[in-house]
């Protein structure tokens, strides 16, 4: 110190209240009291070398609360900056327990960084209230360290104003015990974060398994089993005149026939004709198997057995096959063709690609539509003349000889032939090309009476009016050739045709009012006629136009 008092460790008042004033008032309103001299109170100076102790006070504290934990008596020595706005206590002193145990060491409230408070100009004497009584102990319970350390050193762990609440009960410890071990707020911020970190994980898995099980019962309906409706089961039975009730009528009596021969094999359609196993199917169909190969029929039911070829007539594209030792055959009723009218229902029943029973639906498209098939061989022999039905229920390659049923599961047609989308010059026939709705089926009028010929003579006779057409012929028309085969007459002398007057080089339009503009579509209307008929043709002679009737004549077909 600077006045040469001492410089061992002292207390000092901050402030200290006056007589009769218990209300609170700030700094600046205290008047500061008046010092008693050192040689006023000789007998409460504390002797050489020991700290005075003060009497505490007995009455409640008469200053707040110090959030910043400094002793009323301020911080270590006299760098510590001046504490908040206290009220003063009793200059009787705060009695301290002798039993309170003294806390640990703890950091000074001093701020290291603060700028240090000037020192005092001169130590302020003890106040005549701070002597202590006789027979005070050696050490008082609130010595500092502030004298020698300079700031910043730790207080004594003797030091009793740690904790010190100048606010708290009379007769109470100047300092609080410690919370209990494990209390600490970084003990109880540890365990409740791991408490918190527990909760959630523990959310996290029930999350986890509600989201499973409600997946589960969204995709399953429950936790039990699940039936999906369903509709009761009927007898089966449709009306007869709908596709199913045809198809269930139809398909007993339609087969499928394999034939191999010795260069080539093929798959086809063919229905039952009679109780005897006749089966009627096209002449392309078994056309592979020669004289020699191999038929085989299969039945809807699955049952198979060999067939003998009966007939076959490339004209009309039409054959015959009988099945033996056969029983229980379910014969396919004939309709008749010339009653269909366009836009009939229609149910075509086959083995498209070798698949048996397939069982397809249409209408009639066209009626009377010419139409020419095969012609593989070069020499026209294998040519087919059909005045067909046309039919856009879907046909395919293996669907050649079957039947084209109508409502009542009558045949009114043999399918036969197919407009192939890849194929711009006419019908072509067992080809692989799929159906485009361009189907071409035998009237049954004109399949039955060929099948009748030949189950009983094994061949079918073909209606002809005994002339030579000339096929190159570009014009509209049919146009009588100049010359015969072998250089004879294209007129056949006593013939129909001659017998009507007809004449080398006159070209028919008409044959019973329908038009030709070719020689195949003539030929066409021709065979779709029996021998015998009689027919009215119409014709052009040097510009003129005539009229002629006629009575058909027959050949043999092959």
């Amino acid at each position: 110190m600077d006045d040469g008092k001492p410089t061992g460790p002292q207390a000092k008042w901050w402030s200290r209240p006056a007589e009769g004033r218990p209300s609170r008032s700030g700094p600046e309103n205290r008047k500061p009291e008046t010092q008693a001299p050192e040689t006023q109170a000789p007998e409460n100076q504390a002797p050489e070398g020991r700290e005075v102790q003060p009497s505490l006070p007995s009455g409640p504290p008469l200053h707040e609360p110090d959030e910043y934990s400094t002793p009323p008596y301020g911080g270590p020595g006299p760098w510590a900056p001046a504490p908040p706005v206290q009220r003063p206590t009793p200059a009787h002193g705060t009695p301290v327990p002798p039993q309170a145990a003294p806390l640990p060491p703890q950091p000074s409230p001093v701020d290291p960084q603060a700028a240090p408070v000037p020192p005092q100009s001169s130590p302020q004497p003890p106040h005549p209230a701070l002597v202590p009584p006789q027979g005070a102990p050696e050490q008082p319970p609130y010595a500092t360290t502030h004298g020698a350390g300079g700031p910043g050193e730790q207080r004594s762990p003797s030091s009793q104003w740690v904790q010190y609440d100048p606010w708290g009960a009379p007769g109470q410890p100047l300092t609080q015990a410690g919370p209990p071990a494990g209390t600490e707020p970084g003990i109880r911020k540890n365990r409740r974060g791991g408490a918190f970190a527990g909760v959630l994980l523990l959310t996290l898995v029930a999350s986890g398994i509600g989201g499973g099980v409600g997946a589960y019962i969204e995709r399953t309906g429950g936790l039990t089993t699940v039936e999906l409706p369903q509709a009761s089961h009927d007898n089966g039975d449709r009306a007869p005149e709908s596709v199913a009730g045809i198809a269930a009528s139809a398909l007993p009596s339609v087969v499928t026939l394999h034939v191999s021969g010795t260069a080539e094999s093929g798959t086809g359609t063919g229905f039952v004709l009679d109780a005897r196993g006749h089966i009627l199917t096209n002449n392309h169909v078994v056309a592979p198997a020669g004289s020699s190969g191999d038929i085989t029929v299969t039945f809807s039911s699955g049952e198979t057995a060999a067939a003998e070829l009966v007939g076959k007539d490339s004209g009309y594209d039409l054959a015959v096959v009988r099945v033996k030792g056969v029983s229980g055959l379910k014969p396919l009723p004939l309709g008749n063709s010339d009653n269909v009218r366009v836009g009939d229902p229609v149910v075509a029943i086959g083995a498209p690609f070798d698949l048996s029973n397939t069982v397809t639906s249409g209408i009639i498209s066209a009626k009377q539509r010419p139409i020419t098939a095969g012609g593989e061989k070069g020499d026209g022999s294998d040519i087919s003349y059909v005045d067909a039905l046309q039919t856009d229920a879907p046909i395919n390659p293996g669907n050649s000889g079957g039947p084209l049923v109508d409502t009542q599961a009558h045949v009114i047609g043999i399918n036969s032939a197919i407009r192939a989308a890849d194929s711009g010059k006419g019908t072509e026939r067992g080809g692989q090309s799929g159906s485009i709705g361009l189907g071409f089926a035998i009237p049954i009028n004109q399949g039955k009476r060929v099948a009748e010929e030949l189950i009983n003579t094994g061949r079918a006779t073909h209606p002809v009016i005994g002339v030579t057409l000339d096929m190159k012929y570009t014009g509209d028309g049919a146009k009588v050739g100049e010359k015969g085969p072998e250089d004879g007459p294209a007129v056949t002398k006593d013939g129909p045709a001659a017998k009507a007057g007809i004449r080398s080089g006159d070209v028919i339009t008409e044959v019973r009012g329908q038009r030709v503009h070719s020689g195949e579509e003539l030929i066409v209307k021709i065979r779709a006629h029996r021998p015998g008929d009689r027919l009215e043709l119409r014709l052009t002679r040097g510009g003129k136009e005539l009229s002629v009737t006629l009575t058909l004549g027959s050949a043999s077909g092959t």
